[in-house]
């Protein structure tokens, strides 16, 4: 399986997050990608090649170009202020509050944010733009014929939404690579997303359209983040109604609980008959997750690659989640190679 990356993510560490009542180092780090390239090379798993840069196109077919400019400049404006730190947000446009734009460096953090867990850094924006370009050259490998590939995306993207950052997120890389996939003639992608955290911002993406099926196991949002989206009642609005399924599933779930979740969302893909499906590869159910409470186990994620390749379609995985650092790139690809022993007996 063909492996894209880039070096570019270690421009973005983010020095804090605010979590648990106080400012705590970034569970999202650099050494999350260096482990799993170096699983992936350990592995023999493929080739690892560096992004093509398709530039802002198919980003702003996702992301609002208000939102992108915003984004791109908030940094420059930062440092012009002579201050020190990360950019983080402290006021949000909660319910009470008007949604208006204010013309205020701290205001616009806070319009374009939703949590507290994506500081932007000197580095932050290239860093997203290069994982986003990781997940377009994944993309077209598969556009020009590839069964499989895997985006070593860092940040990672499921929590953006158009325009909104948050949990870690900037740039929504799945939704950007599967639009990409639409705009190429494509007539329906299946997004499967495997993160502990619902997929906030791709669902929201496409939830009113039937051209993408996005579907989600991850801890129930009545205690786990992103808590305001992620509910099973969620089934799309308009043209995207019915082709939205979310499987929350309580605190503790361990394998049998989660892969019978699995067989249901695969089911949905089947019954879609999805010309691609994009995996958002979160690896956070991992049973020693720090920030997750899920029981999975190194093995299961060879089972969950195997029933995902069962699916029989071309397939995009995303890296998303995952913060058990010692052990992210043992569980990513075993579900790479659970998939790709699989697919070799199909």
């Amino acid at each position: 399986m063909l492996t894209i990356y880039s070096d570019d993510h270690h421009l973005h560490h983010g020095r804090c997050e605010l979590m648990d009542g106080q400012l705590m180092p970034c569970f999202e780090m650099p050494s999350r990608a260096d482990h799993v390239l170096q699983r992936v090379r350990d592995r023999n798993l493929g080739p690892v090649q560096a992004p093509t840069d398709f530039g802002l196109a198919p980003l702003q077919r996702v992301h609002s170009r208000d939102y992108l400019d915003f984004f791109q400049g908030a940094w420059a404006r930062w440092a012009a202020s002579n201050l020190d730190g990360d950019l983080l947000p402290y006021t949000w446009p909660a319910r009470t509050l008007r949604r208006v734009l204010p013309s205020s460096l701290h205001g616009q953090l806070g319009y374009y944010s939703f949590d507290g867990g994506a500081p932007i850094t000197a580095g932050t924006w290239q860093a997203a733009y290069s994982a986003a370009q990781v997940a377009l050259t994944a993309q077209q490998a598969i556009q020009h014929g590839a069964h499989s590939a895997f985006a070593l995306c860092r940040p990672p993207g499921h929590h953006a939404a158009s325009d909104l950052m948050g949990g870690y997120c900037y740039l929504n890389n799945a939704a950007i690579a599967a639009q990409a996939f639409l705009d190429q003639g494509h007539a329906k992608v299946a997004i499967l997303d495997v993160d502990y955290h619902h997929g906030n911002g791709t669902q929201s993406i496409f939830y009113a359209r039937s051209d993408v099926l996005f579907t989600s196991i991850h801890g129930h949002p009545e205690a786990e983040f992103p808590f305001f989206l992620g509910y099973a009642d969620e089934l799309g609005e308009g043209a995207g109604e019915g082709f939205n399924f979310n499987y929350p599933l309580p605190a503790g779930s361990g394998w049998e609980r989660w892969s019978a979740a699995l067989d249901s969302a695969c089911d949905e893909i089947e019954r879609y008959a999805a010309d691609i499906v994009v995996v958002s590869l979160g690896v956070d159910t991992f049973k020693d997750d720090p920030i997750s409470q899920f029981k999975l186990d190194s093995p299961d994620y060879l089972v969950m690659g195997s029933r995902i390749a069962r699916l029989g379609k071309p397939t995009l995985f995303v890296m998303e989640g995952g913060y058990a650092v010692a052990e992210i790139g043992i569980n990513a690809v075993n579900v790479l190679e659970g998939f790709e022993t699989e697919g070799a007996t199909q």
